[in-house]
């Protein structure tokens, strides 16, 4: 019976019916979000004649969709599709194969396609302004101890107006957590003062006590950003260990210095390995597929970047003049900046798949330069009261370049993620609030 139930297939019919406590509208608006389909589509489903919404599915393939549908107030029926109904080339909707052409393009990519569901950012600098200064004051008036609120404040703000295919992502950090962390971290710094204004030698002995400890913080911390991060109910998560964050603190720079900082690109590419790699979202593993030769190339451009930067400086400087020479350091400077501060964004993202979907960051350097500059500007001209706009600013710029490259369907993937990890559970323990990325 188990090994009849795995290999039959089976479909998702709908007859434009609706659950109780749903209206009709909200159904609608509801099937069109999961399917991304037409209004003229959407219509077609509610017309009353029954539809095959998907076919060819497994068991288990078809109660994910249909807890999907059902949560959206659909009535949806599962049903086991007739074998004639089954070709090697396309799925078809068995009986009413029109329905199939209403609903079939929604529900998922062709195998080995992908199509790109872009990032969004929907924040404006005005409504951020009044959490922004809100934060500021009570942080103020709390010498300090509000910040934690502040801080949940605005990473709540970032990424609920943030949003891929739709749907936006959910910070869910408490401010109790934040500010134990910080009162630990408080707590040791002062010890350390103290110790390095009475006993020297106790200070030198306290610091490095403290070394092994940083890649633990390390570890803590992003898992502390991971589980507190979610995407439509699911959140993510960091596996990354002590071994892993020691290479990556200490071991690699230092093999680094050791050869004159020929390896700065090497150690670039572990750094990325370790986050990309230690990261999950449910169950499912990240992974940076990058070779070592890719980062060799950004850093080697970069160099010949400078070495032309500062050749045109050094020779303006002393046969044209030292104002001229000036003016092109600063234009390499910038160059630089741009070239980086975008490429190591690019680099990584555009390497980093999650199961069979990838990203792709398209960031340039000049626009990556230009909001730099011009929000430093209006941040200095306004004494600071610009900064909520600047923020804003790059964090719409930098959505409206990112991007996830689905194949197949992205909802199915969710909802198979949901499932599993309500299977599973998630431990959320105490953590660090230290900042640590990769871009």
């Amino acid at each position: 019976m188990t090994k009849e139930l795995h290999n039959e297939l089976y479909q998702i019919t709908f007859a434009g019916r609706i659950l109780d406590g749903f209206s009709e509208a909200e159904v609608r608006e509801n099937v069109q979000a999961l399917f991304r389909i037409s209004d003229e589509r959407t219509a077609s489903l509610f017309s009353g004649a029954t539809k095959t919404l998907k076919s060819g599915l497994s068991h288990a393939d078809a109660l994910i969709y249909h807890e999907r549908l059902t949560k959206a107030g659909a009535d949806v029926q599962i049903s086991k599709q007739p074998a004639a109904a089954v070709t090697p080339k396309s799925e078809t909707a068995g009986a009413q194969p029109s329905a199939s052409s209403d609903a079939e393009p929604a529900t998922a990519n062709p195998p080995g396609s992908q199509q790109e569901a872009p990032l969004e950012f929907t924040g404006n600098g005005r409504e951020y302004f009044g959490i922004w200064i809100v934060n500021i004051l009570l942080t103020i008036v709390t010498l300090g101890i509000y910040s934690a609120w502040a801080t949940v404040r605005n990473n709540q703000y970032f990424y609920g107006n943030t949003k891929l295919d739709g749907a936006s992502f959910q910070y869910l950090a408490s401010p109790i957590t934040i500010l134990k962390g910080r009162l630990i971290a408080l707590a040791v710094l002062v010890v350390y003062v103290v110790l390095s204004e009475m006993y020297v030698e106790a200070a030198v002995v306290f610091a490095i006590a403290f070394i092994p400890l940083v890649p633990w913080i390390m570890v803590r911390s992003l898992r502390f950003k991971a589980v507190n991060s979610a995407y439509r109910n699911i959140r993510f998560d960091f596996q990354g260990r002590y071994g892993q964050a020691f290479m990556v603190a200490f071991v690699w720079p230092l093999l680094n210095m050791l050869t004159l900082l020929l390896l700065t690109p090497l150690v670039m590419k572990k750094t990325h390995e370790f986050i990309a790699n230690g990261s999950r979202y449910g169950t499912t593993e990240f992974a940076l597929k990058a070779d070592t030769g890719s980062y060799y190339r950004f850093f080697g451009k970069g160099l010949l970047i400078a070495i032309a930067f500062g050749v045109a400086a050094f020779l303006s400087m002393r046969y044209v003049d030292f104002t001229v020479g000036s003016i092109i350091a600063g234009a390499g400077y910038l160059a630089l900046f741009g070239y980086f501060m975008a490429g190591i964004s690019n680099l990584f993202l555009n390497a980093v798949h999650l199961d069979r979907h990838g990203f792709e960051s398209r960031l340039q350097p000049l626009q990556m330069v230009w909001i730099y500059l011009s929000n430093s500007f209006f941040v200095v001209l306004t004494l600071g009261l610009f900064t909520p706009w600047a923020k804003v600013r790059m964090a719409r710029y930098r959505a409206s370049c990112t991007g996830m490259m689905v194949s197949g369907d992205l909802n199915h993937f969710v909802a198979a993620e949901q499932n599993r990890t309500s299977a599973l559970g998630q431990e959320l323990g105490d953590a660090f609030d230290v900042d640590f990325a990769a871009i």
